[in-house]
């Protein structure tokens, strides 16, 4: 007959200890998504209005929520005009009826642009006070556009703050499937902010344009390209990382923080945050995730 062998509950318990794989503490992702707030923080309070604009192009990456609405609402006061264009775009990409007061207040903008923007916006949601802003223009009831010389004059004064020639706000039509995810930004103002530079590449633009494809070669070309030469190419990818989304790429992102390029960094910035908050999805794929 075969003894019944007692092990002492406290060497099973430290037996199990021993043997259970040691597990690598969590990255410390409060610590980031706190830089990322501060960046983009920093950002629309900067001096330089090229630098504010990249900002607000950049949180149309964003989930919205009313600490998000009041710094845009407050943006639509900047002394830019391409800054309160370029917000007045990031507005329109949130499907969620806490802008329409903020939209609303654009249409009265005493620049022609910028209330011509938040018409096109307002028209596309089938608000009617869009419509009346568009027929008003057709009819020659309101300006569509500044005149030529107030608008040269304009872009003088501002060239003496920036570093770099400007360029509006009014991308090249570019359309793109967008999957809406509710309460996140459609990202449409950061593609536009992308294709309006005027080094932006044919590779930048063939990214946006995959952005939603579920090829397994898009995953494995998105790795690579964040160490791109090109700027728009950089900033490319973090928005295909964000919008797709590639959340097994979220910390390649934080390596981006320190970028040369204001858009690339901003960009990365949003994109951590907003893949951060994102409801966790079943992954679509496996194949190219390494």
């Amino acid at each position: 007959m075969k003894k019944l062998v007692i092990v002492p509950i406290f060497w099973m318990t430290l037996s199990a200890m021993v043997l259970a794989p040691q597990q690598t503490p969590p990255p410390d992702t409060a610590g980031i998504a706190q830089r990322c707030q501060e960046m983009l923080e920093e950002a629309i309070a900067d001096k330089n209005p090229d630098i504010r604009k990249e900002a607000v192009t950049a949180m149309s990456l964003l989930p919205i929520d009313d600490k998000l609405l009041g710094q845009l609402g407050s943006m639509l006061d900047d002394h830019d005009v391409p800054v309160r264009v370029a917000v007045v775009s990031t507005l329109g990409d949130f499907k969620d009826r806490r802008v329409l007061p903020l939209l609303q207040k654009a249409l009265q903008d005493p620049v022609p642009e910028v209330g011509f923007t938040a018409a096109k916006v307002l028209f596309r949601r089938h608000e009617p006070d869009g419509e009346r802003f568009l027929l008003s223009v057709v009819s020659g009831e309101t300006k569509g556009s500044s005149g030529f010389v107030t608008k040269k004059s304009r872009d003088t004064l501002r060239l003496l703050q920036t570093p770099t020639k400007l360029f509006t706000t009014v991308a090249p039509d570019f359309v793109t499937l967008v999957v809406p995810v509710p309460g996140f930004g459609l990202g449409l103002s950061s593609v536009q902010g992308i294709l309006s530079g005027a080094d932006s590449t044919a590779r930048a633009a063939a990214l946006l344009l995959l952005e939603n494809e579920r090829d397994p070669a898009l995953a494995d070309a998105v790795l690579p390209a964040l160490s791109a030469k090109e700027w728009s190419v950089r900033a490319a990818t973090v928005h295909v990382i964000a919008m797709h989304p590639y959340p097994q790429y979220k910390q390649d992102l934080v390596g981006l923080l320190d970028d040369k390029k204001e858009a690339v960094r901003l960009r990365a910035a949003a994109a951590y945050l907003r893949l951060q908050r994102r409801p966790r999805e079943p992954p679509r794929h496996k194949a190219g995730i390494h």
